[in-house]
């Protein structure tokens, strides 16, 4: 009938589109699919990220350079005045308040030199000490190259004198050298002896760095024959040899050699090496304090380890 293609189109119509015909919702192959895209907030959460992460390094950096600013300044100023009182049993009532300036570790050489020297021998001499005891580790270098770096030892000022002992660097640099040095600038090598104080002996051993060179420490020579009866204050280099003075009755003894550490991580290595790292402790009847030192070996840094020269006034008990 007449009607019946025009129903068959329309049914067609109804049906669908035509096979080349998109559909609408059908995607096409320029438009990206959702999971092809990067999303906006990844993209801000890792800039975020970028940020924080360059401004704490240059954070870290700033703290850091800093840190060594400061430490090599406090290596260059030149040391500070630190100051204990140390009981001791068998010191006469005469020697009590007796003051000794201990200095340590000053370590000549081509970095500290001249002028080094001269700070550490003012800041002694205003302190106006009774003795001056110059415990090791003076100079990194030869007496024909640190000479005139150590003149103004010359200088220092105190009632009974100045004395010196040996320490490690010394015979990388020609103990026999500096020893004979050292008297000509007015200081006293105490090479494994002792000389008596009024109220007090004062002794002095070797490094044990000169046991290579058959001239270590010899605590019988120095310490043997002694009155018992009087205190004794050993000079000695380095803490270790404290287990020796103990057995020989020392009182105090007076080292350096560690530097407190000087630099982190420095002082946990000083820790594993020697029994007391800074300061005061007590082995039996034996005290010994140990001195951070006035000066710097390696990079002049200290961090966490101040340079100093101590005062160690002794108290009788029987004042």
């Amino acid at each position: 009938t007449p009607t019946a293609p025009a129903t068959a189109t329309a049914s067609a119509t109804t049906a669908g589109a035509t096979p080349d015909t998109p559909t609408p919702n059908a995607a096409t192959p320029d438009t990206p699919t959702p999971d092809e895209a990067t999303p906006a907030p990844a993209v801000a959460q890792t800039s975020r990220r970028l940020f924080v992460a360059r401004t704490v390094a240059a954070g870290a950096g700033a703290v850091a350079a800093a840190t060594v600013g400061y430490g090599t300044y406090s290596v260059f100023r030149g040391p500070r005045v630190k100051r204990i009182t140390v009981p001791l049993a068998k010191l006469s009532r005469q020697a009590h308040g007796y003051r000794i300036a201990v200095v340590s570790d000053i370590h000549l050489g081509p970095i500290l030199g001249r002028a080094h020297t001269q700070r550490v021998v003012e800041t002694i001499n205003r302190v106006n000490p009774d003795l001056v005891a110059v415990v090791g580790d003076l100079v990194d270098g030869s007496v024909a190259d640190l000479g005139p770096a150590a003149e103004p030892l010359r200088h220092l000022r105190a009632r009974d004198g100045s004395f010196f002992v040996t320490g490690n660097h010394e015979y990388f640099s020609g103990a026999d050298a500096w020893v004979d040095h050292v008297r000509e600038l007015g200081l006293r090598p105490l090479e494994n002896e002792r000389t008596e104080l009024p109220g007090f002996d004062l002794a002095g051993v070797n490094d044990v760095a000169g046991e290579d060179e058959g001239k270590g420490p010899d605590f019988g020579q120095a310490l043997g024959d002694r009155d018992r009866g009087r205190a004794a204050v050993l000079l000695a280099h380095q803490p270790v040899v404290i287990h020796d003075a103990v057995r020989h009755g020392v009182d105090l003894q007076l080292s350096g050699h560690t530097h407190g550490g000087q630099l982190w991580p420095g002082n946990y290595l000083a820790e594993l090496a020697n029994p007391t790292v800074a300061g005061l402790e007590r082995y039996g009847d034996t005290q010994l304090y140990v001195s951070r030192g006035a000066g710097a070996w390696g990079p002049p840094v200290r961090v966490g380890a101040p340079p100093d020269i101590t005062v160690v006034q002794l108290a009788s008990l029987h004042a």
